[in-house]
């Protein structure tokens, strides 16, 4: 791992994919971090203290230096600019925007619509059966579409030959539909 001069502090939990992309991303640049844990269960981001650094109680949540960042894409864009080192994004445009495309599926349009909040919402206001084919629908229509988007690999990998954002943003995402009961019938 390198030396940096003011260690980077993630405040995330085990189980979410939004912390665990960061964590990829930060083992993979060999960037040093200290792992603050957040214990959603015990609802510790809703402290005052924790809402001080993210004022919507998600995680994980970045401390560099005075820099904050409350957001995985974010703080995934931040890393790539800040520690330019070892990329995630590769340098030709045209696989760059493929990447960010598919992250932002699995960020905005598959990730959010499973997250505990969200499906406590459901099943409190359409019922708890409703849950299940929530999780269905969107996981499957999102896979559908990473699917498409990446029907013709580039090289070794979805986007070329090097491991990157794309691959970051889908590898805990594959976890989810077995926390939420589904096969991995969307895989």
């Amino acid at each position: 791992m390198t030396q940096q001069q003011n260690k980077l502090k993630l405040y995330s939990c085990q189980r979410s994919s939004c912390s665990c992309r960061i964590r990829i991303a930060l083992n993979l640049k060999c960037l040093e971090y200290q792992y603050i844990p957040v214990n959603l269960f015990k609802g510790e981001q809703l402290s005052s203290e924790f809402q001080k650094l993210n004022p919507i109680g998600y995680v994980p949540v970045l401390v560099d230096g005075n820099v904050v960042i409350s957001d995985s894409f974010a703080i995934f864009m931040y890393l790539e600019e800040k520690y330019p080192q070892i990329p995630l994004l590769p340098s030709d445009l045209a696989k760059k925007a493929l990447n960010i495309q598919a992250a932002n599926i699995v960020c905005s349009s598959i990730q959010p619509l499973q997250n505990g909040t969200v499906l406590e919402y459901i099943e409190a206001k359409v019922g708890p059966n409703e849950r299940i084919p929530w999780l269905k629908f969107h996981i499957g229509k999102g896979f559908a579409a990473l699917e498409k988007l990446l029907k013709d690999p580039a090289g070794r990998y979805a986007t070329g030959d090097d491991f990157s954002m794309v691959h970051v943003t889908r590898t805990q995402t594959r976890y989810n539909p077995d926390r939420n009961e589904l096969s991995y019938m969307f895989l």
